[in-house]
């Protein structure tokens, strides 16, 4: 009896599944993270309103998104310029641009926020649009550290909120980690997994922990190289090469933390160690926290661990 009512619940979930295809996304904030995940989605057919504060912002949007189309082209398209050329065009018209967050959400599968790494600012935007997003509407936030479940407490759609975190530049990162909480309901989970699907990407499934997957490895990987350096175990130059020669790395954790952000890496490090401040994983460096107190936060200002022209 149990085989057979676990066999009709998935036939249920499958159905409902089916019922819940993402065809039309809203994307709230159109920086670069935003306006990528903007472009694979228009490029693989869904109807895209791309969601920020000002027309200046979503002017850049367009700017980032035309570039970043052209580069495909150009490998796509070598010897075909009026194919790509065509293929901008049906790109470009399957994204709209607005300010106005409260009309974008009331006829949409998806709300996705990529906008600043607040909480507050989170838990607030989400509780507005929750009034007014339609019944079926699953929301999604891209956050890199905050946990899903924070966020989707200012909202009463707890079985339809996850996490859908992209990866920088979104065109070219493979991976979507799908993130559920306890609350997530199994048709959303399958939901937003079919979604990352259909944008060409490749999903995994995580859970609402610290970090998720890469950046809960990641990042105490990057601070322990600080900590390596800081004990005078290795120059920064070494332990760089020794990662990307030995384990094969396309960057050492010194390039990578300036590329990603000094100030982004203290902010997560901040974030957790507060979360669980008994775990050594999560303890300060006092190496980087000087290097983002004198505005040195790698290559967005030209220096950090290394110095950029």
């Amino acid at each position: 009896m149990a085989f057979f009512t676990h066999n009709i619940s998935r036939a249920l979930s499958s159905t409902a599944v089916r019922n819940t295809v993402i065809k039309h996304v809203t994307i709230i904030g159109g920086g670069q993270m935003g306006a990528g995940i903007a472009q694979v989605a228009a490029s693989t057919g869904h109807t895209v309103m791309l969601v920020d504060t000002s027309e200046d912002i979503l002017k850049k949007s367009v700017k980032g998104i035309e570039g970043s189309l052209k580069r495909v082209v150009k490998k796509k398209f070598a010897d075909k310029p009026e194919e790509g050329a065509a293929f901008i065009q049906k790109v470009m018209k399957n994204v709209s641009f607005t300010t106005d967050a409260s009309s974008a959400v009331q006829t949409t599968d998806l709300v996705l926020e990529a906008i600043v790494e607040n909480i507050k600012i989170k838990q607030d935007l989400f509780g507005g649009l929750d009034k007014l997003a339609p019944a079926h509407t699953i929301f999604a936030s891209n956050t890199s550290s905050l946990p899903i479940s924070d966020i989707a407490s200012s909202t009463k759609r707890l079985d339809r909120f996850g996490g859908l975190h992209f990866f920088n530049p979104v065109p070219m990162m493979k991976l979507v980690e799908v993130i559920g909480t306890s609350s997530t309901s199994q048709e959303t989970f399958d939901s937003l997994m079919s979604f990352s699907k259909a944008l060409g990407k490749t999903p995994v499934s995580c859970k609402d922990t610290p970090g998720f997957i890469v950046n809960r490895l990641l990042v105490p990987y990057m601070m322990e190289a600080i900590r390596l350096h800081e004990r005078g175990h290795g120059s920064k130059e070494d332990i760089d090469i020794a990662m990307k020669l030995g384990a094969g790395y396309p960057m050492g954790p010194f390039e990578l933390l300036d590329y990603v952000g000094l100030d982004t890496a203290k902010f997560i490090m901040d974030g957790w160690s507060a979360m669980d401040p008994g775990n050594p994983l999560f303890g300060q460096s006092e190496m980087l926290n000087k290097l983002v107190a004198e505005g040195k936060y790698g290559k967005k200002t030209g220096e950090g661990f290394y110095k950029y022209k």
